[in-house]
C-alpha cells in the first residue's frame, strides 16, 4: 500500500506543479492587461517592474491553487483511467476512496497552507503592491515628443518638433514656448535642429539646440499701465543648451501606513476588530439620527417670540401632540383663520421637503457605511472559502477524471476551465449580493461551495460505483446503436 500511495502521489504532484504555474501565469496576464495603461510610458526601472510583478504574483497564489488542484486531479485520474491503471488497482480489491486517500491528506495540507498564506502573507503582499502601484500611477510619464504636436507635460513649457529621426534622435524644426513667467507667449525659442536627452537621475531634460533664435517680448511690471509699444529682444545662437526640470520624474515611495486600514491589507483578526468598531460606530450614528429626527423634525418647536407675524402661533400648533384621527386634525386646522391656514400649509410643505432631504442624505451615508462593513465581511469569509475551494475542487476533479477516463491537456483543460468559470461566476454573484446587502456574508460568500459541494459528492458516489454517466465513450456507443436502429427502421429490416 505504501508503494501505491507513492505512485498516486507522484502521478498527482507533477501535473499539479505544472498546472499551478500555468494558472499563475494566466492570472498574471489578466492582472497585466488590467494595469497595462498605468505601467507603460513611465520609464520604470526593471527592478521596480519585477518587484511589482512579484507582489502581484503573491496576491494571485490563493486563486491559482484551487484551479491547479482541479486540473491536476482530472488529469491524474483521467490518465490512470485511460491507461487502465485505475481499473487494475480496483480489480485487486482497492476502492477508489482508498486510492484517493493520500491525495486527500495532501489536499488538506495544501488547504491549511492556502489559508495561512491568505491570512498572513497575502495582506502584506497586497499592501506592498497597492502602495507601489499607487506610486507608479502617480509617476510622471516618460518624455516622448511627437512630431507636429505640442508637448505640454513639462510645467511652464510647450514644445513642438516638426520632424524626429527615431534612429539618431535628431530633432528638426524645434519651437519652445516659455510660460514660466505666467505672461503668455512672450518668450519663444526657434531652432533648426537639436537633441533631447534626460539626465541619469531623471530630474532634468537637456535640450541641445543648434542654429536658432530666441525672442523675448519685454513687459512692464504687474500693476503698471501697459504701453502700446513694448521693448523686444531677439538673440541668435549657433548652439545653446537648455536645461528643464522634470517635476516628479523621480519616483518617491509612499508610506505604507496610508493603506494599512484597507480591508484587503488585514488578516482575519484585524478584520474582525475593525468590523466590530465600524458596526458600533454605525449603530451610534443610526441612533443619533433617529433621536435628531424625532427631536428636531417630528416634534419641532423653535421657541420664537415673534407674535406680530403669527409664526409662533402656527409653530406651537404644529408642536401640539394631536390625535391620529383625521377629523380632529382637520378641525384643528380649520379652527385657524384662512391666512394662518395658508401659512401653516406653506411652513408644513417646506418643513416636509427639508426633512425628506435630510432623511435621504443620512440614508445614503448610512448605506455606504454598511457597504464598507460588508466588504470587511466579504474579505473575512473569502480567506476561508477560497481555501476550502482546494478540497472542493479535488472532490470534483478526482471522480470526474476517473469517470471521463481522459488524460493529457485536452479534455481535462476544457472541463477544468468550464468548472472554474462556473465557480467564479457564482462567487462573483454571491459577493455582489453581499455588497448590496441582499444576502448575509456567510450565505453569499459560501454560495459557490453550497452549489458545487453536492456536485462533488454526487460525482464521488458515481465514481465509487464505476458509473459511466459522464464517460464520453458511452455516449458515442449509445449514438452508434441509436443510428444503427434508425437505419434498420428506414430499410424495413425491423
Amino acid at each position: 500500500m505504501k508503494k501505491l500511495n507513492i505512485f498516486i502521489f507522484k502521478a498527482f504532484v507533477g501535473p499539479m506543479v505544472l498546472t499551478f504555474f500555468i494558472a499563475l501565469f494566466i492570472l498574471q496576464m489578466q492582472w497585466l492587461f488590467k494595469f497595462i495603461d498605468d505601467l507603460i510610458g513611465k520609464g520604470l526601472e526593471l527592478s521596480i517592474i519585477l518587484e511589482l510583478f512579484g507582489y502581484a504574483t503573491a496576491t494571485l497564489v490563493p486563486m491559482a491553487l484551487p484551479l491547479s488542484i482541479l486540473l491536476a486531479s482530472i488529469m491524474t485520474f483521467g490518465n490512470l483511467g485511460e491507461h487502465f491503471e485505475l481499473l487494475a488497482i480496483k480489480s485487486s480489491g482497492i476502492s477508489l476512496l482508498r486510492i484517493m486517500r493520500p491525495l486527500i491528506v495532501f489536499t488538506i495540507i495544501i488547504t491549511i497552507g492556502a489559508f495561512y498564506f491568505s491570512n498572513n502573507i497575502q495582506p502584506i503582499a497586497n499592501l506592498k503592491m497597492q502602495t507601489l502601484l499607487y506610486d507608479v500611477k502617480n509617476q510622471s510619464p516618460e518624455i516622448s515628443v511627437k512630431e507636429g504636436a505640442f508637448f505640454n507635460d513639462i510645467e511652464g513649457y510647450s514644445i513642438k518638433v516638426s520632424h524626429k529621426n527615431p534612429e539618431t534622435g535628431l530633432l528638426k524644426g524645434i519651437m519652445i514656448y516659455n510660460h514660466t513667467n505666467r505672461m503668455g507667449n512672450t518668450q519663444v525659442i526657434l531652432a533648426d535642429s537639436g537633441y533631447m536627452t534626460i539626465t541619469e537621475d531623471k530630474r532634468y531634460m537637456v535640450l541641445d539646440l543648434y542654429h536658432g533664435r530666441a525672442y523675448d517680448e519685454m513687459t512692464e511690471g504687474p500693476g503698471k499701465k501697459q504701453k502700446h509699444t513694448k521693448p523686444h529682444r531677439r538673440d541668435q545662437f549657433d548652439h545653446q543648451e537648455l536645461r528643464l526640470q522634470l517635476e516628479g520624474a523621480e519616483m518617491e515611495r509612499t508610506d505604507e501606513g496610508l493603506f494599512k486600514k484597507h480591508y484587503q491589507m488585514m488578516n482575519i483578526k484585524q478584520l474582525a476588530i475593525n468590523q466590530d468598531s465600524l458596526e458600533q460606530n454605525l449603530t451610534k450614528r443610526r441612533l443619533q439620527f433617529e433621536r435628531n429626527l424625532l427631536r428636531s423634525n417630528y416634534f419641532k418647536k423653535t421657541g420664537t417670540e415673534n407674535d406680530e407675524t403669527g409664526h409662533k402661533e402656527i409653530e406651537d400648533t404644529l408642536a401640539k401632540p394631536i390625535s391620529s384621527d383625521t377629523l380632529m386634525l382637520r378641525s384643528l386646522i380649520q379652527s385657524l383663520p384662512a391666512e394662518k391656514q395658508t401659512q401653516l400649509y406653506k411652513i408644513a410643505g417646506n418643513f416636509t421637503r427639508s426633512t425628506k432631504s435630510q432623511i435621504t442624505t443620512n440614508i445614503n451615508d448610512l448605506t455606504q457605511s454598511q457597504k464598507h462593513i460588508n466588504r470587511h465581511k466579504i474579505e473575512w469569509h473569502r480567506k476561508f472559502s477560497l481555501s476550502f475551494a482546494c478540497i472542493l475542487f479535488f472532490f470534483i476533479g478526482a471522480p470526474f477524471g476517473s469517470i471521463v477516463r481522459k488524460g493529457g491537456f485536452g479534455m481535462p483543460v476544457v472541463l477544468s476551465v468550464l468548472l472554474f468559470i462556473l465557480y467564479y461566476v457564482i462567487s462573483i454573484t454571491g459577493e455582489k449580493f453581499v455588497r448590496e446587502g441582499v444576502l448575509p456574508a456567510y450565505q453569499g460568500m459560501w454560495l459557490s461551495a453550497a452549489i458545487l459541494l453536492p456536485m462533488g459528492l454526487f460525482l464521488t458516489y458515481k465514481a465509487v460505483g464505476d458509473s459511466v454517466i459522464i464517460n464520453v465513450d458511452s455516449y458515442f456507443k449509445f449514438l452508434n446503436r441509436f443510428s444503427s436502429w434508425v437505419k434498420r427502421i428506414n430499410t424495413g429490416t425491423e
